[in-house]
């Protein structure tokens, strides 16, 4: 948005304003767990009339129209400013909800469909590495190959509520009659996962062109040989909600990981400012500042 000067009153914005960006076990690609979820895999937009996703759309939209106070303290969709509460729109404004004539999901713009490997293709399509940016990625992977077969870690390895969805996602496979996502599609390539999302996925921008791609090996730790413009990636042997949602289980993990990113991050920054030392003095607090907020939010958290 900063290279194709999006923001009013910024026409002087630029792409180069953005030193360094940090995808963390995000879906670059898309997921194949859509499709198990109830996507249709003939073009990954439309949405079976039976199936989970269904389920999830439907209460969802109940939950917001309900409008219990308590269940929104505990956890808010952010569909607020669709207005679609009982009190606003009363029982015909729930019934147009539900037919999708009105709502979140009435158009195409929400997550789901950008989860499907098809879009996240045509959303790739316009996707830019730009050349002064810096570009890392972790993704996770609990599955592993048993004789030739992929499957999840154990009981032991993966959280419960991921287990049937790594082996679901290991083992599935894309339909004989309908076209494939893209030229060169491979089940294979897309086994490996983390309960939640294809490993595959979250590497770097692949289809239906790959972008300029380095695995982040340990000689590159100090920094000083990145390079920007790459897509520099990692893989961490976890599931999904080892360090998305659960800080506690995670533990030192967590603390690891994102230590080594601001770490990596101030590096870089300070390299690339350096020829301003007041600057450069002042970008060290704010760093500091937020290593420091994240250690005492971690800690809260385990208070809890």
């Amino acid at each position: 948005m900063l290279a194709e000067k999006k923001f009013q009153g910024h026409e002087n914005s630029s792409e180069s304003w953005v030193l360094s960006v940090t995808s963390l076990f995000g879906a670059l690609n898309g997921t194949t767990r859509v499709y198990l979820d109830g996507m249709q895999p003939e073009d990954g937009k439309t949405i079976k009339p039976i199936c989970l996703l269904q389920l999830c759309r439907v209460g969802v939209i109940i939950y917001d129209w309900l409008e219990i106070a308590w269940l929104k303290n505990y956890y808010n969709f952010g569909f607020d400013h669709f207005n679609m509460t009982w009190q606003k729109v009363g029982v015909s404004g729930l019934i147009e909800s539900l037919l999708g004539n009105v709502g979140p999901f009435a158009s195409e713009d929400w997550i789901l469909l950008d989860l499907s490997i098809q879009v996240s293709v045509e959303l790739n399509t316009k996707l830019q590495t730009f050349p002064n940016t810096y570009y890392f990625s972790y993704a996770t992977r609990k599955t592993r190959k048993l004789f030739g077969v992929t499957i999840p870690l154990g009981l032991f390895g993966i959280h419960p509520l991921l287990f049937i969805r790594a082996l679901q996602m290991s083992q599935w496979c894309y339909p004989n009659n309908v076209p494939l996502p893209y030229k060169g599609y491979n089940d294979e390539d897309w086994q490996d996962n983390d309960g939640a999302l294809n490993t595959i996925s979250m590497l770097y921008p692949r289809y239906p062109v790959p972008h300029p791609h380095c695995w982040l090996s340990p000689e590159f730790k100090d920094g000083h040989t990145l390079q920007p413009g790459v897509w520099y990636y990692t893989i961490v042997e976890a599931d999904h909600i080892l360090f998305i949602i659960n800080r506690e289980r995670a533990g030192v993990q967590f603390d690891i990981l994102y230590d080594s990113i601001f770490q990596r991050c101030r590096k870089q920054m300070s390299r690339a400012i350096s020829a301003v030392p007041s600057v450069n003095q002042g970008l060290d607090s704010i760093c500091s500042n937020v290593e420091n907020c994240m250690c005492h939010l971690s800690r809260f958290d385990q208070r809890q």
